[in-house]
């Protein structure tokens, strides 16, 4: 199995998430994880944590699609089989005050999420209720995750090729470091690297994710994303049926955008608008000129998913 991984990671090709590279909040530096703290992580509960599992495609066969995926909410609802793996994974030790990003370069910290520590954002009156959550996952937001590049595909991050040989072990993939060094209570998984190929592939890879991540009683999130009608290699129809069968929350980011010119895609057919904006643009919510851009309605919709998974985890 893993030759067949490393094999169809360089296989398949990488369509257009060119590789730039992460920069660093100005005033902050990446939290430590101690030695003894990346050596304590909790062992995976024995019980069965994969929902629907016995819905998995096989790998080689069309993939099934969810009817009426684009009606779906921008925001996620929390069902009662996540809040029991959550349970679970506060048990046994998952960090409640820490979440992790898993995905390409649409989810590296120049330009998503990391706002929300280094300041630099306002939220308005409109939006101030999610302060607190900003506030629960300090250091979280622009942290930059062992398992985000630019390039990688859902067969990528589970490649050992990819992994970061200074903080993850020997054999150890991407997906599985990340979840070891951090110890995130959720996961964000937004994957938008689609196969040159068969698309069942990514079907395939991605809830092989979802098996993993659910296997250490850790909550995901599932995104889809911006995308147009006539675009080739679909992706959000797959991602949506995904997330119905195994019962987890889905940001359907592509909802957020469905309005938009293009949906929010720039010319290049892939990057977000707001891309060569001024960081205000993409992290000031107060202004709703703002809010036509493709990348200020990814990291607003993205904050308030992860706010609503939180709160409904923990009953609020």
């Amino acid at each position: 199995m893993l030759k067949k991984i490393i094999s169809l990671s360089f296989t398949f090709i990488l369509t257009a998430c060119t590789m730039i590279a992460p920069s660093p909040v100005v005033g902050t530096s990446v939290p430590a994880v101690t030695t003894t703290e990346a050596s304590t992580l909790p062992p995976a509960s024995t019980s069965d944590t994969s929902t629907a599992a016995a819905t998995i495609n096989a790998g080689n066969q069309t993939p099934t699609a969810i009817p009426g995926w684009q009606d779906l909410p921008i925001i996620p609802t929390v069902s009662p089989e996540m809040i029991e793996v959550y349970k679970r994974g506060l048990a046994l030790g998952r960090n409640p005050n820490r979440f992790s990003k898993i995905g390409d370069c649409q989810n590296i910290t120049t330009y998503y999420l990391a706002m929300f520590d280094s300041g630099n954002y306002k939220l308005g009156e409109q939006y101030a209720y999610l302060q607190p959550t900003i506030d629960h996952f300090k250091g979280s937001w622009w942290r930059e995750s062992l398992a985000v590049k630019g390039g990688m595909n859902v067969a990528a991050v589970q490649n050992v090729m990819w992994a970061n040989p200074a903080q993850c072990k020997t054999g150890e993939n991407p997906l599985q470091c990340e979840l070891r060094v951090y110890n995130p209570s959720i996961v964000i998984i937004s994957m938008e690297e689609s196969w040159a190929g068969d698309l069942s592939n990514y079907d395939f890879y991605m809830r092989k994710i979802v098996d993993y991540v659910l296997s250490q009683d850790i909550v995901p999130i599932l995104a889809t994303r911006a995308e147009t009608p006539t675009q080739e290699r679909q992706i959000n129809a797959i991602v949506a049926k995904i997330a119905a069968d195994y019962h987890i929350p889905l940001w359907n980011f592509w909802a957020s955008t469905a309005s938009f010119e293009n949906n929010g895609i720039s010319s290049d057919g892939f990057h977000l608008t707001g891309k060569d904006e001024s960081p205000e643009v993409r992290s000031f919510f107060d202004n709703p000129a703002n809010l036509r851009f493709g990348w200020t309605q990814r990291n607003l919709t993205a904050l308030q998913a992860i706010d609503v998974v939180y709160r409904g985890l923990n009953g609020r």
